[in-house]
């Protein structure tokens, strides 16, 4: 693990803290929403948390490139060693309905991979962080994916109408299903071994899954496309076809039911 990891870890952690304190208050009190495109919400608190993370980040690392939902994208960031990929708020509906599930995710990405990640939900207090090759940790102690090898009867989130839609080849087997608004805070879950997997078989955005995928990784997880390739950063169009998180074992076996599946 190197220095500069563990300083920009220190950073992404005192910065994300700041950012929950905003959050909260848009969650508490009286806020602005509307809709950036059908089914795509924004609200004011996302755009003050982008402000903010924009401001202390980039003003600590000038050097550092910048992805975020809620920013301009432009070609510059391709041609930085280092960029920060940020998500203010992940799961925006349900901190518009006031529901504790969505999260702040920060990642620094170098090389097409993220090297340092900080994920917290301001509601729960959960603050999941990641440094390459040096472990997760949720609150400052140290992580785990479980170690579950079977579909049948694991602890799966994804949607429900997936698992039960007809074009399957064969039927998934029983599963305790569950879920959560934020991308992130899904596979988090799976990283701290409270779920044993996590599938998503819609389009997401590298700023949804960046953290999140070091987190994982580093809890000894595998995250990955429906096909099983792996989910690269820094792209000039910022997007995953799908997700796929879990421990090994289990991750190869919800391979062998997705690995052949043509996404539209």
């Amino acid at each position: 693990m190197r220095a500069i990891d563990v300083t920009d870890l220190e950073l992404l952690i005192a910065a994300v803290r700041e950012a929950g304190g905003i959050a909260k208050s848009g969650y508490d009190g009286v806020q602005k929403s509307w809709e950036k495109s059908k089914g795509n919400p924004v609200t004011e608190t996302d755009l003050a948390v982008d402000r903010f993370l924009k401001e202390r980040l980039c003003g600590a690392r000038p050097g550092y490139g910048w992805l975020s939902e809620e920013s301009t994208d432009t070609p510059a960031r391709l041609n930085k060693a280092r960029l920060f990929v940020v998500d203010p708020i992940d799961g925006t509906l349900a901190f518009i309905k006031r529901k504790p599930e969505f999260t702040i995710c920060v990642a620094v990405v170098e090389t097409g991979a993220p090297v340092c990640a900080v994920v917290l939900n301001p509601m729960t207090q959960e603050l999941f962080t990641a440094v390459a090759g040096g472990g997760a940790r949720l609150n400052g102690q140290g992580i785990a994916v479980s170690a579950r090898a079977q579909v049948e009867g694991c602890r799966m989130l994804v949607a429900s109408d997936v698992i039960a839609h007809p074009a399957w080849p064969k039927p998934w087997p029983a599963m305790e299903i569950g879920k959560r608004s934020s991308i992130a805070y899904r596979m988090t879950l799976v990283a701290n071994g409270t779920y044993d997997g996590m599938m998503a078989l819609s389009t997401k955005s590298e700023w949804d899954t960046a953290a999140a995928t070091l987190i994982v990784q580093e809890a000894g997880g595998v995250v990955s496309g429906h096909n099983g390739a792996p989910l690269a950063y820094n792209q000039p169009k910022p997007l995953h076809r799908s997700v796929v998180c879990a421990g090994p074992a289990l991750h190869a076996a919800i391979l062998e039911r997705t690995g052949s599946l043509k996404l539209p």
